[in-house]
C-alpha cells in the first residue's frame, strides 16, 4: 500500500468550547455575580470581551477559523500573509495545520476589507484549471518517453522502492503507450521516502546512469521495479552494478558517480518541487497539471486521458512542449 500522511484532525470536545473565546466568562460563573463583586469595590463594569471582527488580523482570523472548523487546542495553526490572488477584491492566505506528526495545507480568500472569509478554490474559466501546478512543475532535463509535443502530458511522482509504484509503472509503459502512442507523452520525477531504506539510493544510481545514457535510464526503470524483491540497502549498488555490466554501460564512471552521491542535489530538487505542488505520497501522477494519488486503475486513468485528449483539442493550454521551432525562409 502506497505511503501516504493521514489528514484527520479531532474536533473538539465539549470542554473546549470555553477555550475558543470566553474561558474567562467560564470560569467567573463558579464564582457569583461579577456585578456586585466589582460594584462592592466601587468599580465600573468591565466591558464584554469583543468577538473577532476583522479577517485581516491573523489572531481574529484563527479564533474564527478554529470556532468554524472545530479545531482543537492540541491543532497548531500557522496562518500565512495575505497576497493578492487571481479574483479581483479578494486576498489569499495559506493555512498550515499539524498536529503531532499530521499535517494539511489550505486555502482561504479573504475580502479587502477583512469582513468576508471564503473557503475554496478560485479558478480563471480563460486558463487550465491546474495551470498552477503547470507552472511549477519542470519537465525539461527530466527522463521522459512517449511523443514530444503530445497534448497529454504524465508527470509520475515515484519511488523504486513502493510497490504500487512498480504496478503503476509497468501500466505506463505497456497499457497506456499502447493506447497512446502519439497522444501521450510521460516524465519521470523522483520522489524516494525517508522510509524506504535503499529508495534514495536508487535514485542516485537511476540519475547517475541518466547522465551516461538516457534512453539507459528507462532499461534501469524497468528492470529496478522488476527486481525490487531482490534487492536490500547492502546489495544495491552490486545489483546496479551487475545490470551496468550487462547493458553495456560505463561501469566505471557510473560507479565513481553513484559514490559521489552527485545527482542526490537534484533528487532533492525533485522532492522539494513535488512537495509544493501538493505531493506527501507515492505514486503521485500529474496529468496535464490534475493530481491523482496511488494507483490508478487503468479504467479511470484511460478516461481521464480520453477527456484530456478532447479537451485539449478546443482549449489547447496544457500538453509537451517539444521544443519545435518553425522558422519561415525569406527571399
Amino acid at each position: 500500500m502506497a505511503e501516504t500522511t493521514t489528514r484527520v484532525f479531532p474536533a473538539a470536545p465539549a470542554m473546549f468550547l470555553c477555550w475558543l473565546g470566553a474561558a474567562s466568562l467560564c470560569s467567573a460563573q463558579t464564582l457569583g455575580d461579577p456585578a456586585e463583586d466589582l460594584s462592592a469595590f466601587g468599580q465600573p463594569e468591565s466591558e464584554a470581551p469583543m468577538g473577532p471582527s476583522n479577517a485581516l488580523d491573523k489572531e481574529d482570523l484563527e479564533i474564527y477559523l478554529r470556532h468554524l472548523y472545530l479545531w482543537a487546542p492540541e491543532l497548531q495553526v500557522e496562518i500565512g500573509d495575505f497576497e493578492p490572488s487571481s479574483v479581483d477584491g479578494l486576498l489569499r492566505t495559506k493555512v498550515w495545520l499539524s498536529y503531532k506528526l499530521q499535517s494539511q495545507e489550505r486555502v482561504f480568500y479573504i475580502t479587502k476589507d477583512g469582513r468576508h472569509v471564503l473557503d475554496g478554490s478560485a479558478y480563471e474559466i480563460a486558463k487550465n484549471p491546474f495551470q498552477s501546478n503547470l507552472e511549477k512543475i519542470t519537465t525539461s532535463g527530466h527522463p521522459g518517453f512517449g511523443t514530444a509535443g503530445a497534448p497529454v502530458v504524465i508527470v509520475a511522482y515515484s519511488d523504486f522502492q513502493c510497490p504500487y509504484c512498480a504496478k503503476e509503472a509497468k501500466v505506463l509503459r505497456t497499457q497506456l503507450m499502447e493506447s497512446y502512442p502519439e497522444q501521450v507523452r510521460v516524465y519521470f520525477r523522483d520522489y524516494p521516502l525517508k522510509t524506504h531504506k535503499w529508495a534514495m539510493g536508487a535514485a542516485i544510481a537511476g540519475r547517475c546512469i541518466y547522465r551516461l545514457e538516457p534512453e539507459g535510464f528507462w532499461r534501469y526503470h524497468d528492470w529496478i521495479f522488476d527486481h525490487q524483491k531482490d534487492i536490500t540497502p547492502a546489495n544495491l549498488k552490486d545489483k546496479v552494478m551487475e545490470f551496468a555490466a550487462a547493458e553495456g554501460l560505463d561501469s566505471l564512471k557510473l560507479g565513481r558517480c553513484i559514490d559521489s552521491r552527485e545527482t542526490e542535489k537534484a533528487i532533492q530538487e525533485s522532492k522539494k518541487e513535488g512537495a509544493s505542488v501538493g505531493v506527501r505520497s507515492t505514486p503521485t501522477l500529474f496529468i496535464n497539471g490534475r493530481p491523482l494519488t496511488g494507483a490508478i486503475q487503468w479504467e479511470r486513468l484511460k478516461q481521464i486521458v480520453d477527456n484530456e485528449i478532447e479537451y485539449q483539442k478546443v482549449a489547447n493550454n496544457a500538453g509537451d512542449d517539444c521544443g519545435c521551432e518553425v522558422t519561415l525562409s525569406t527571399p
